[in-house]
């Protein structure tokens, strides 16, 4: 494992920008897994405006790591109102790059059945040939997409009821603004399980800030356990990179 402390969020992101950049430029169709969330909108951003100065998305394929049950992207709604982690990724993402809608993969919570639904994704990514870079952030309860504490670190894609500090978290980063109770928000999700993002052939964790410093202090020194499945990343054999800024560095012990 690779930690890599940098100075400041910014610096982090342009990081881990440089290091997705690198991989598409030795592998024009790189399979790529992503995550959602406040932590890698730098890190978009920033291949956004590489994009721009030429990175070629148009072969990228990509796979999200997971999307509340219920929702959908909706693009006939304001984007405030469309709380869909696709939604997300569409108007933060994809619509300012050249890839192929095609190529763009992501739970659809709204299907029929959820636990086939879990299959055909499982399927898919083993059908692109496997993920070659998976994309990660941590929560703040040590977990990896929505793979809350207890959930085992061989699991594949599921269905995932979500904690209340998960839920917490998220009303504030992505339902405050959007007419949605807290009470309203939807409890259930479709995501990758530990085992799926394990089978990644290349693992890239960033965070930043002090308050996740304990977490990741626990995830990268302390015991490997579904408590905190974010520890998993110790059992990966395959090439892992960490990137943090010196707040979200600041309890580990080796630094």
């Amino acid at each position: 494992m690779n930690i890599i402390i940098r100075r400041n969020k910014g610096d982090v992101s342009i990081a881990a920008a440089e290091h997705i950049a690198a991989l598409i430029r030795k592998k024009p169709a790189a399979v790529l897994g992503l995550a959602t969330g406040a932590t890698p909108l730098g890190t978009y951003r920033d291949l956004i405006q590489m994009h721009r100065d030429g990175l070629d998305f148009s072969r990228v394929i990509t796979f999200n790591l997971d999307e509340y049950i219920g929702y959908r992207m909706n693009l006939s709604l304001p984007y405030s109102k469309d709380q869909s982690y696709a939604r997300f990724m569409y108007e933060e993402f994809f619509r300012h790059i050249n890839i192929q809608e095609s190529n763009i993969h992501i739970p659809d919570g709204r299907a029929d059945s959820p636990e086939e639904e879990c299959r055909k994704y499982e399927a898919l990514i083993s059908k692109a040939g496997g993920i070659d870079l998976q994309l990660l952030g941590i929560g703040r309860t040590g977990h990896w997409a929505f793979n809350e504490p207890g959930t085992p670190l061989d699991s594949r894609t599921h269905i995932q009821g979500l904690s209340k500090e998960t839920l917490d978290d998220n009303y504030r980063l992505f339902f405050h603004n959007s007419g949605i109770a807290r009470q309203d928000m939807p409890v259930c999700s479709i995501t990758m399980g530990v085992g799926t993002i394990l089978e990644a052939r290349a693992l890239l964790m960033i965070a930043t800030g002090k308050r996740k410093a304990s977490v990741i202090s626990a995830a990268l020194e302390g015991e490997i356990t579904n408590r905190v499945t974010a520890s998993a990343i110790q059992l990966f054999t395959g090439p892992a990179t960490v990137l943090l800024d010196r707040g979200a560095a600041s309890a580990l012990k080796n630094r």
